[in-house]
């Protein structure tokens, strides 16, 4: 079965891609006034800016690899097999081009048209906004097989072909005519390039022969030979300059003098492999060139002698990577060693930061006389390094060991070259063993030392700054069988080998003594370890894994379900999960807390190697045949994933490797149900009815509004902005013989701008809501509009219930019943206090309204009396015992109940008078700790005797107790048991 739901990691986006063996386009962009290159990298297009080399675009991907590649002004047109496509601002498909029976392997625009030769010998003239074949021709491969393709400039609806059989024709397109037959040079025509003059071309030739030849009167001007085979590409300088460069299938670039008639210079080894495509930038001293090896450069030819140098390159791997670690902690470089023998560092921020290392060689001196193809010291491919940014800067931080080679080297990562040291057993310091080689390399977190497992068995301590040997585990060998694996913990403090024969050592660093040996079920084919959570990963031949604790030196998880060599595995930073793949193409998650398999996907290619982003952004990965570094980017850190184990009969499905371009990741929630693991649990609104609690806003929502006016007050500029007043054209001026200007009168503005809100107030959704729960005693929805309001908006909407801001008395005994509510129900308890505080200051503050309002609910309390007592009468008493901090009397007496009932008996009798003049005293004698509570203790017995008579002097005291710092509590509870209906 498969699981529903995306995986744990999606494609992002694959590093080190550049170039193909697919010629690349130049193309002019009018508006931006610069050129612009464009290369075929797999199934997509990159999009090139000439001047800084950096990547503009990056097409859609196409179904498969592009083989062939066209521009115009206008479009890109790109073929895969037989199907032809044009991309629109180098991104996506606009036209597709379907006829051809066999691949497309040649392609020239021409005007409204485009020509595309398939490898049956069939051309196809397309209209390119209909889509449609506007001619058709059929060669005969017998006589004539369609090699190049050129339209010679200033020639009207005609094109130039090349053939295998070497002959040339001319043909008119528009009348289906052929003009003239050239007869060749007997060897087949590789490549046609249209040279400045006009009526001239250059043919390339199988045989390295490049005629320079004038087709209006059929004469050959000049003729050059290469000795380095076919010719791949052929371009001209148009910068003043008469020179000609033509490629090579070995990589060497060979410049003509067109003037001389000679060979100018040799730009050898300028790619690794065949140069796929060569232009000279129009009037400029640039020529682009790329090739098969993934390489794309720019040279300048501002030297003497003609000879161009590198000004800008993009370059990768020419062969692929064989194992790539992140370097440093940021989680931005990605050390990698491919199978062509260099070591280079990819950014995952951008190309421009890309490091290349270099080549491993025994003597680079030499390496760099004898040339690229015939250096015979160039070390073989990198199969295993380690890295520390520690001293980095002070000395080597990287050690290598090679394939099949006893010597390890050090490489510098700042001065980004191979380093000074290379390290082998002293014993074979003079010979070289043939048998005997490094397997294994570790450093330390220091930066110090290195330690290398051999072949042999032997295990070797080198110092990283010096290269002396240090020391070796074991009296001869650490092992008997071969190192498979070596790993120092972060401490300095163990060393963990593992041998071939099947065990696991651990070794003191210092002393190089054995301290523990462990027999595993299987032979050890690699070992990870974790530094921080000290658990060590154990890859075995038998295609399971183990995970052993260094501490207790036990194996605490196992895991099996491969079905193929594990090729290499990576923890996670946390070193929660074990991520490893294997020859069978899949990419496996476990759980080690779980001890579970929680994510499993499969891809085209098996993964050679893989690495975690140390901030566990990223799993890079590389693929077996293949270039590129592909980035997967770990969606439980902005999504839901699902951690929970997959069933034992889990199908993975297959996931295409991510292009150039970052992979957004799509929102499937409205294409496809959830299922039950996917589900996101949704806190109630209140876990129990006899808990508190609080509400999910934000402080700034409640916190601030008893003091907006003070915010309002700091805020608030101090003097009103004014508009200019506009000058008159002619300035009036006062007669008499000394000229001067009339001073402006001032403005005397006696009208009020005080504006009776009342009138010109419009009622507010809140307010709406409110008046209709008086009838329905439902609060809940003038509640959540209320929580989704800010400070300000709430201040406003308290303001307008007053009937000076445009509200009613009702209104505003709706909104304590609101207030009410949310205390019966106990939830939202903050954000209570907080609004019933603020309509209290408010209400204050208007001494007519809350005097009316008393009244108002004095007659109603006159009604329920006896109904209202007993349920605010208990909520002030706890507000007393709140204010006392110790339940003052009530400890006192022992907890006698019947000390509460003559509370609320109290209360009932006397009313709250008496209440409130007992609070005082009890304020006065139990609660008096600091000054601040001193106006509260002079307020309490004037409120007492102006709140049973609806007095309007309670104001004062009331405004008194608001700047209590227990305000909050005392007096709302004053306040709601002397107004709220139960």
């Amino acid at each position: 079965m498969s699981r529903e739901g995306a995986g744990l990691f999606a494609g992002f986006r694959v590093l080190g891609r550049f170039s193909g063996h697919v010629p690349h386009v130049l193309r002019y962009h009018g508006r931006h006034r610069e050129f612009y290159v464009a290369t075929a990298v797999g199934r997509s297009v990159h999009t090139y800016n000439v001047k800084k080399l950096g990547i503009v675009s990056v097409s859609n991907a196409l179904p498969q690899d592009i083989t062939c590649l066209a521009a115009d002004r206008m479009l890109i047109f790109a073929s895969y097999d037989n199907i032809l496509h044009a991309f629109a601002r180098n991104k996506e498909v606009v036209h597709t081009y379907e006829g051809h029976k066999a691949r497309i392997h040649l392609l020239q625009p021409f005007g409204d048209h485009v020509i595309s030769v398939d490898v049956d010998n069939v051309l196809i003239v397309w209209n390119i906004q209909s889509e449609e074949e506007y001619l058709q021709v059929d060669f005969d491969k017998a006589t004539f097989v369609v090699s190049a393709l050129l339209h010679p400039s200033t020639y009207l609806n005609k094109i130039l072909l090349g053939s295998q059989q070497g002959s040339l024709q001319l043909w008119n397109i528009r009348s289906n005519k052929l003009l003239y037959s050239f007869p060749g040079w007997g060897f087949a025509v590789t490549t046609l390039a249209q040279a400045p003059a006009v009526d001239v071309v250059a043919v390339g030739l199988v045989s390295g022969h490049i005629i320079v030849h004038n087709i209006k009167f059929d004469e050959t001007l000049m003729k050059f030979q290469q000795d380095w085979g076919p010719i791949t590409a052929i371009s001209f300088r148009t910068d003043g300059h008469p020179v000609m460069a033509a490629g090579s299938p070995v990589g060497h670039i060979a410049l003509w003098d067109l003037e001389d008639k000679k060979l100018m210079c040799q730009m050898q080894d300028a790619h690794s492999t065949a140069i796929a495509g060569m232009s000279f930038v129009p009037g400029e001293p640039l020529l682009i060139t790329n090739g098969a090896d993934n390489a794309l450069q720019v040279w300048i030819f501002d030297g003497p002698g003609g000879t161009g140098r590198v000004l800008r390159s993009r370059k990768g791997h020419s062969a692929p990577p064989t194992k790539i670690r992140y370097h440093g902690q940021n989680g931005e470089q990605i050390l990698s060693a491919g199978q062509d023998g260099t070591l280079q560092s990819f950014s995952t921020v951008h190309d421009r930061f890309n490091k290349s290392l270099g080549r491993g060689s025994i003597n680079k001196k030499k390496s760099k006389k004898k040339g690229l193809k015939l250096d015979t010291m160039a070390l073989p491919p990198i199969t295993a390094f380690a890295s520390e940014v520690a001293h980095q800067s002070d000395w080597d931080g990287i050690i290598a060991c090679h394939q099949g080679y006893i010597t390890c080297t050090t490489w510098n990562y700042q001065k980004t070259s191979m380093g000074a040291h290379k390290l082998r057993p002293e014993e074979f310091s003079k010979y070289k063993p043939i048998d005997i080689y490094a397997t294994a390399v570790d450093i330390t977190s220091c930066g110090n030392f290195a330690v290398i497992g051999m072949s042999t068995g032997q295990v070797d301590v080198y110092n990283m700054q010096s290269g002396i040997h240090r020391g070796r585990y074991g009296k001869e060998k650490a092992h008997e069988g071969a190192i498979r694996g070596v790993a120092v913990d972060g401490l300095n403090q163990l060393v963990i080998t593992a041998g071939n024969e099947g065990l696991i050592k651990f070794w003191k660093f210092k002393t190089k003594e054995l301290v523990y040996s462990t027999e595993l079920s299987s032979s050890p084919s690699a070992i990870l370890l974790h530094r921080d959570s000290g658990i060590l990963g154990i890859a075995f031949d038998d295609f399971s894994i183990s995970v052993l604790d260094i501490e207790t030196r036990k194996i605490v998880r196992t895991f099996s379900g491969h079905h193929g060599r594990i090729n290499d595995m990576t923890f996670s930073p946390d070193g929660r999960w074990l991520i490893t793949s294997s020859m069978d193409c899949t990419i496996k998650t476990w759980d080690l807390p779980s001890g579970c398999l929680i994510d499993c996907f499969l891809v085209d290619s098996a993964a050679v190697s893989l690495t975690m982003s140390p901030t566990g952004e990223f799993l890079a990965s590389a693929h077996v045949d293949d270039l590129g570094i592909y980035l997967w980017s770990n969606r439980s850190l902005y999504s839901l994933v699902s951690l929970r184990p997959l069933p034992a009969d889990y199908e993975p499905s297959l996931v295409t490797l991510p292009s150039t371009c970052p992979v957004q990741d799509e929102d499937m929630s409205g294409e496809e149900e959830p299922c039950d693991e996917m589900i996101e649990y949704v806190s109630p609104e209140q876990l129990e009815e006899q808990l508190v609690t609080l509400s999910s806003l934000p402080e700034s929502r409640w916190k601030n509004l008893l003091s907006l006016d003070v915010i309002k007050k700091k805020n608030k500029p101090r003097e009103p902005p004014k508009v200019p007043k506009a000058a008159p054209f002619f300035i009036p001026t006062v007669p008499g013989l000394i000229p001067r200007y009339i001073p402006p009168e001032e403005e005397k503005d006696t009208q009020s701008k005080v504006v009776n809100l009342g009138v010109l107030a419009q009622k507010s959704d809140f307010y709406i809501h409110l008046e209709e729960a008086l009838s329905t005693n439902e609060y809940k929805v003038p509640l959540d509009l209320l929580k989704r309001l800010g400070p300000s908006n709430i201040e406003i909407e308290l303001r307008g219930l007053a009937p000076e801001g445009g509200g009613s008395m009702k209104v505003m005994v709706s909104f304590l019943r609101m207030i009410g509510m949310m205390l019966n129900k106990k939830y939202n308890f903050e954000l209570a206090q907080a609004y019933l505080a603020l309509f209290l200051k408010q209400s204050v503050g208007a001494s007519a309204d809350c005097h009316n309002l008393i009244k108002y609910e004095s007659h109603q309390k006159d009604q329920n009396k006896y109904r209202a007592i007993p349920s605010f009468g208990s909520l002030f008493y706890h507000s007393v015992l709140v204010l006392s901090g110790e339940n003052w009397e009530w400890k006192k007496s022992g907890g006698n109940q019947d000390f509460r009932h003559s509370w609320l008996y109290q209360f009932e009798i006397n009313g709250l008078s008496e209440v409130v003049s007992n609070c005082s005293g009890i304020l006065s004698s139990e609660f008096v700790f600091h000054e601040s509570t001193w106006p509260l203790l002079d307020a309490a017995p004037l409120l007492a005797s102006a709140v049973p008579h609806g007095s309007p002097q309670c104001m004062e005291p009331l405004a008194v107790m608001m700047d209590s710092p227990i305000w909050d509590v005392m007096t709302q509870a004053v306040f709601l048991s002397f107004i709220l209906e139960d």
